[in-house]
Protein backbone atom coordinates (compact mmCIF):
# COMPACT_ATOMS: atom_id res chain seq x y z
CA UNK A 1 0.00 0.00 0.00
CA UNK A 2 1.32 3.44 -0.94
CA UNK A 3 2.08 5.99 1.77
CA UNK A 4 1.54 9.76 1.64
CA UNK A 5 3.37 12.42 3.62
CA UNK A 6 3.88 16.14 3.38
CA UNK A 7 4.20 19.54 5.01
CA UNK A 8 1.06 21.67 5.27
CA UNK A 9 1.80 25.21 6.40
CA UNK A 10 -0.82 27.59 7.81
CA UNK A 11 -0.40 31.35 7.30
CA UNK A 12 -2.63 34.39 7.77
CA UNK A 13 -3.15 37.59 9.70
CA UNK A 14 -3.04 37.58 13.52
CA UNK A 15 -5.99 36.09 15.39
CA UNK A 16 -7.79 34.49 12.42
CA UNK A 17 -7.84 31.03 14.05
CA UNK A 18 -4.66 29.34 12.76
CA UNK A 19 -3.79 27.78 16.12
CA UNK A 20 -7.39 26.65 16.69
CA UNK A 21 -7.34 24.90 13.32
CA UNK A 22 -4.05 23.12 13.94
CA UNK A 23 -5.14 21.95 17.38
CA UNK A 24 -8.39 20.66 15.83
CA UNK A 25 -6.40 18.64 13.27
CA UNK A 26 -3.85 17.30 15.76
CA UNK A 27 -6.29 16.69 18.62
CA UNK A 28 -3.91 18.27 21.17
CA UNK A 29 -3.43 21.85 22.36
CA UNK A 30 0.03 22.34 20.85
CA UNK A 31 -0.48 26.01 20.00
CA UNK A 32 -1.71 28.46 22.61
CA UNK A 33 -5.01 30.15 21.86
CA UNK A 34 -6.18 33.48 23.25
CA UNK A 35 -8.21 36.39 21.91
CA UNK A 36 -5.08 38.54 21.80
CA UNK A 37 -3.09 39.08 18.61
CA UNK A 38 0.46 37.74 18.19
CA UNK A 39 -0.18 34.78 20.50
CA UNK A 40 2.00 32.45 18.40
CA UNK A 41 5.65 33.53 18.29
CA UNK A 42 7.34 30.44 16.89
CA UNK A 43 6.73 28.02 14.06
CA UNK A 44 5.22 24.94 15.70
CA UNK A 45 4.89 21.56 13.99
CA UNK A 46 2.00 19.26 14.79
CA UNK A 47 2.18 15.75 13.35
CA UNK A 48 -0.94 13.73 12.44
CA UNK A 49 -0.32 10.07 11.67
CA UNK A 50 -2.54 7.55 9.91
CA UNK A 51 -1.83 4.05 8.71
CA UNK A 52 -1.05 5.28 5.19
CA UNK A 53 -0.27 8.97 5.72
CA UNK A 54 1.67 11.47 7.80
CA UNK A 55 0.55 15.08 7.84
CA UNK A 56 3.09 17.59 9.20
CA UNK A 57 1.23 20.79 10.06
CA UNK A 58 3.00 24.06 10.70
CA UNK A 59 1.36 26.85 12.71
CA UNK A 60 3.07 30.20 12.13
CA UNK A 61 2.89 33.66 13.75
CA UNK A 62 0.28 36.03 12.38
CA UNK A 63 1.60 38.27 9.61
CA UNK A 64 2.43 41.78 10.82
CA UNK A 65 4.66 44.70 9.91
CA UNK A 66 7.61 44.15 12.31
CA UNK A 67 8.29 46.92 14.83
CA UNK A 68 11.32 45.43 16.62
CA UNK A 69 13.81 42.60 16.25
CA UNK A 70 11.71 39.86 17.85
CA UNK A 71 8.89 40.56 15.39
CA UNK A 72 11.40 40.45 12.51
CA UNK A 73 12.34 36.98 13.69
CA UNK A 74 8.67 35.97 13.90
CA UNK A 75 8.17 36.99 10.26
CA UNK A 76 11.21 34.92 9.27
CA UNK A 77 9.33 31.88 10.60
CA UNK A 78 6.48 32.79 8.23
CA UNK A 79 8.86 33.18 5.27
CA UNK A 80 10.29 29.72 5.95
CA UNK A 81 6.76 28.31 5.72
CA UNK A 82 6.74 29.05 1.99
CA UNK A 83 10.00 27.22 1.40
CA UNK A 84 9.13 23.67 2.46
CA UNK A 85 5.35 23.48 2.01
CA UNK A 86 3.67 20.78 -0.07
CA UNK A 87 0.29 22.42 0.58
CA UNK A 88 -0.35 26.00 1.74
CA UNK A 89 -3.32 26.98 3.90
CA UNK A 90 -4.15 30.67 3.74
CA UNK A 91 -6.57 31.44 6.54
CA UNK A 92 -8.81 34.50 6.60
CA UNK A 93 -11.87 35.44 8.63
CA UNK A 94 -15.26 36.83 7.66
CA UNK A 95 -14.96 40.54 6.83
CA UNK A 96 -11.23 40.45 6.17
CA UNK A 97 -10.04 42.12 2.96
CA UNK A 98 -6.27 41.77 2.71
CA UNK A 99 -3.01 40.47 4.15
CA UNK A 100 -0.93 42.88 6.23
CA UNK A 101 2.13 42.32 4.01
CA UNK A 102 1.78 42.61 0.23
CA UNK A 103 4.93 40.57 -0.47
CA UNK A 104 3.45 37.56 1.35
CA UNK A 105 0.21 37.98 -0.61
CA UNK A 106 2.09 37.89 -3.93
CA UNK A 107 3.77 34.65 -2.83
CA UNK A 108 0.35 33.11 -2.16
CA UNK A 109 -1.20 33.96 -5.52
CA UNK A 110 1.93 32.84 -7.40
CA UNK A 111 2.43 29.63 -5.40
CA UNK A 112 3.25 26.53 -7.46
CA UNK A 113 1.71 24.21 -4.85
CA UNK A 114 -1.97 23.64 -3.90
CA UNK A 115 -3.45 26.53 -1.90
CA UNK A 116 -6.49 26.08 0.33
CA UNK A 117 -8.12 29.35 1.39
CA UNK A 118 -10.08 28.78 4.58
CA UNK A 119 -12.74 31.41 5.31
CA UNK A 120 -13.00 31.07 9.08
CA UNK A 121 -15.52 32.21 11.72
CA UNK A 122 -18.50 31.83 9.37
CA UNK A 123 -20.65 31.27 12.48
CA UNK A 124 -20.33 35.08 12.89
CA UNK A 125 -21.91 35.78 9.47
CA UNK A 126 -25.12 35.34 7.47
CA UNK A 127 -25.62 33.63 4.11
CA UNK A 128 -25.50 36.86 2.08
CA UNK A 129 -22.24 38.00 3.69
CA UNK A 130 -20.74 34.55 3.25
CA UNK A 131 -21.57 34.46 -0.48
CA UNK A 132 -20.08 37.95 -0.94
CA UNK A 133 -16.88 36.90 0.82
CA UNK A 134 -16.51 33.72 -1.24
CA UNK A 135 -16.92 35.74 -4.45
CA UNK A 136 -14.41 38.35 -3.23
CA UNK A 137 -11.73 35.78 -2.37
CA UNK A 138 -12.26 33.76 -5.59
CA UNK A 139 -11.31 36.92 -7.51
CA UNK A 140 -8.50 37.88 -5.12
CA UNK A 141 -6.84 34.43 -4.96
CA UNK A 142 -7.91 32.60 -8.14
CA UNK A 143 -5.42 29.76 -7.59
CA UNK A 144 -7.00 28.72 -4.27
CA UNK A 145 -9.69 26.22 -3.33
CA UNK A 146 -12.04 27.99 -0.92
CA UNK A 147 -13.57 26.31 2.13
CA UNK A 148 -15.92 28.20 4.50
CA UNK A 149 -15.24 26.85 8.00
CA UNK A 150 -15.62 27.41 11.72
CA UNK A 151 -12.46 26.04 13.32
CA UNK A 152 -13.89 26.61 16.80
CA UNK A 153 -17.14 24.74 16.04
CA UNK A 154 -15.37 22.13 13.86
CA UNK A 155 -17.67 22.99 10.95
CA UNK A 156 -16.25 21.77 7.61
CA UNK A 157 -12.90 21.00 9.32
CA UNK A 158 -13.13 17.22 8.60
CA UNK A 159 -13.82 18.03 4.92
CA UNK A 160 -10.72 20.24 4.75
CA UNK A 161 -8.67 17.50 6.42
CA UNK A 162 -9.91 14.96 3.86
CA UNK A 163 -8.97 17.26 0.98
CA UNK A 164 -5.48 17.74 2.44
CA UNK A 165 -4.96 13.96 2.57
CA UNK A 166 -6.04 13.73 -1.09
CA UNK A 167 -3.48 16.38 -2.06
CA UNK A 168 -0.53 14.94 -0.10
CA UNK A 169 2.28 13.58 -2.29
CA UNK A 170 3.37 9.97 -2.06
CA UNK A 171 6.27 9.80 0.38
CA UNK A 172 7.54 7.83 3.36
CA UNK A 173 6.99 9.37 6.80
CA UNK A 174 9.31 12.22 7.79
CA UNK A 175 9.04 11.58 11.54
CA UNK A 176 8.50 8.50 13.74
CA UNK A 177 4.84 7.50 13.64
CA UNK A 178 4.37 7.98 17.39
CA UNK A 179 5.71 11.55 17.37
CA UNK A 180 3.25 14.41 17.97
CA UNK A 181 5.47 17.47 17.45
CA UNK A 182 9.03 18.62 16.80
CA UNK A 183 9.18 20.65 20.03
CA UNK A 184 10.62 19.39 23.36
CA UNK A 185 8.64 19.19 26.61
CA UNK A 186 10.13 22.43 27.95
CA UNK A 187 8.74 24.35 24.98
CA UNK A 188 5.18 23.40 25.96
CA UNK A 189 5.83 24.30 29.58
CA UNK A 190 7.00 27.73 28.41
CA UNK A 191 4.02 28.20 26.09
CA UNK A 192 1.51 27.13 28.74
CA UNK A 193 2.88 29.64 31.24
CA UNK A 194 2.95 32.35 28.57
CA UNK A 195 -0.67 31.61 27.69
CA UNK A 196 -1.71 32.15 31.32
CA UNK A 197 0.12 35.48 31.34
CA UNK A 198 -1.69 36.50 28.14
CA UNK A 199 -5.00 35.65 29.81
CA UNK A 200 -4.31 37.22 33.22
CA UNK A 201 -2.51 40.47 32.36
CA UNK A 202 -3.29 43.38 30.05
CA UNK A 203 -1.59 46.15 28.05
CA UNK A 204 2.09 45.57 27.20
CA UNK A 205 2.84 43.02 29.92
CA UNK A 206 2.20 39.78 27.91
CA UNK A 207 4.27 41.03 24.97
CA UNK A 208 7.27 41.93 27.13
CA UNK A 209 7.43 38.42 28.62
CA UNK A 210 9.48 35.36 27.70
CA UNK A 211 9.63 32.08 29.63
CA UNK A 212 12.72 29.97 30.29
CA UNK A 213 12.28 26.55 31.90
CA UNK A 214 15.53 25.92 33.75
CA UNK A 215 14.59 22.57 35.31
CA UNK A 216 12.37 19.75 34.03
CA UNK A 217 12.82 16.62 36.13
CA UNK A 218 10.46 13.72 35.42
CA UNK A 219 9.91 10.60 37.53
CA UNK A 220 7.24 7.89 37.29
CA UNK A 221 4.72 9.86 39.35
CA UNK A 222 5.60 13.56 39.11
CA UNK A 223 7.31 16.21 36.99
CA UNK A 224 9.16 18.95 38.86
CA UNK A 225 9.49 22.19 36.91
CA UNK A 226 11.35 25.41 37.63
CA UNK A 227 10.65 28.26 35.21
CA UNK A 228 11.71 31.89 34.99
CA UNK A 229 9.43 34.61 33.65
CA UNK A 230 11.62 37.17 31.90
CA UNK A 231 10.43 40.79 31.72
CA UNK A 232 12.03 44.00 30.41
CA UNK A 233 11.50 46.41 33.32
CA UNK A 234 11.29 46.42 37.13
CA UNK A 235 7.74 47.81 37.00
CA UNK A 236 6.69 44.82 34.89
CA UNK A 237 8.22 42.46 37.44
CA UNK A 238 6.08 44.00 40.16
CA UNK A 239 2.92 43.64 38.10
CA UNK A 240 3.65 39.99 37.26
CA UNK A 241 4.20 39.12 40.94
CA UNK A 242 1.22 41.14 42.18
CA UNK A 243 0.20 42.01 45.76
CA UNK A 244 1.83 39.49 48.12
CA UNK A 245 2.58 37.25 45.12
CA UNK A 246 -1.10 36.58 44.38
CA UNK A 247 -0.93 37.23 40.62
CA UNK A 248 2.11 34.99 40.13
CA UNK A 249 0.51 32.26 42.23
CA UNK A 250 -2.57 32.29 39.98
CA UNK A 251 -0.40 31.90 36.86
CA UNK A 252 1.32 28.90 38.46
CA UNK A 253 -1.95 27.30 39.55
CA UNK A 254 -3.58 27.72 36.13
CA UNK A 255 -0.47 26.49 34.29
CA UNK A 256 -0.14 23.44 36.54
CA UNK A 257 -3.74 22.38 35.82
CA UNK A 258 -3.17 22.47 32.05
CA UNK A 259 0.24 20.80 32.23
CA UNK A 260 -1.15 17.93 34.30
CA UNK A 261 -3.68 17.28 31.52
CA UNK A 262 -1.02 17.60 28.83
CA UNK A 263 1.56 15.29 30.45
CA UNK A 264 -0.90 13.01 32.23
CA UNK A 265 0.81 13.14 35.63
CA UNK A 266 1.25 15.29 38.72
CA UNK A 267 3.13 18.57 38.25
CA UNK A 268 5.08 20.60 40.80
CA UNK A 269 5.95 24.01 39.39
CA UNK A 270 8.03 26.88 40.77
CA UNK A 271 7.93 30.29 39.06
CA UNK A 272 10.39 33.16 39.39
CA UNK A 273 10.51 36.57 37.74
CA UNK A 274 13.69 38.22 36.43
CA UNK A 275 14.36 41.50 34.63
CA UNK A 276 16.27 41.26 31.34
CA UNK A 277 16.25 44.78 29.92
CA UNK A 278 15.09 45.16 26.29
CA UNK A 279 15.47 41.44 25.53
CA UNK A 280 13.12 41.77 22.51
CA UNK A 281 15.77 43.85 20.71
CA UNK A 282 18.80 41.85 21.85
CA UNK A 283 20.04 39.41 19.18
CA UNK A 284 21.85 37.18 21.69
CA UNK A 285 18.78 36.92 23.91
CA UNK A 286 16.51 36.22 20.95
CA UNK A 287 18.78 33.40 19.84
CA UNK A 288 18.75 31.94 23.36
CA UNK A 289 14.95 32.01 23.38
CA UNK A 290 14.70 30.16 20.06
CA UNK A 291 14.26 33.07 17.64
CA UNK A 292 16.78 33.96 14.90
CA UNK A 293 17.49 30.32 14.14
Amino acid sequence: MSHKAGFVNIIGNPNVGKSTLMNAFVGERLSIITSKAQTTRHRILGIVNGEDFQLVLSDTPGIIKPAYEMQESMMNFVKSAFEDADILIYMVEIGEQDLKDEDFFKKIIHAKIPVLLLLNKIDNSNQEQLEQQVTFWKEKVPNAEIFPISALQNFNVPEVFGRIIELLPESPAYYPKDQLTDKPERFFVNETIREKILLNYSKEIPYAVEIVTEEFHETDNIIRIRSVIMVERDTQKGIIIGHKGAALKKVGTDARADLEKFFGKQIHIELYVKVNKNWRSNANMLKRFGYNQ
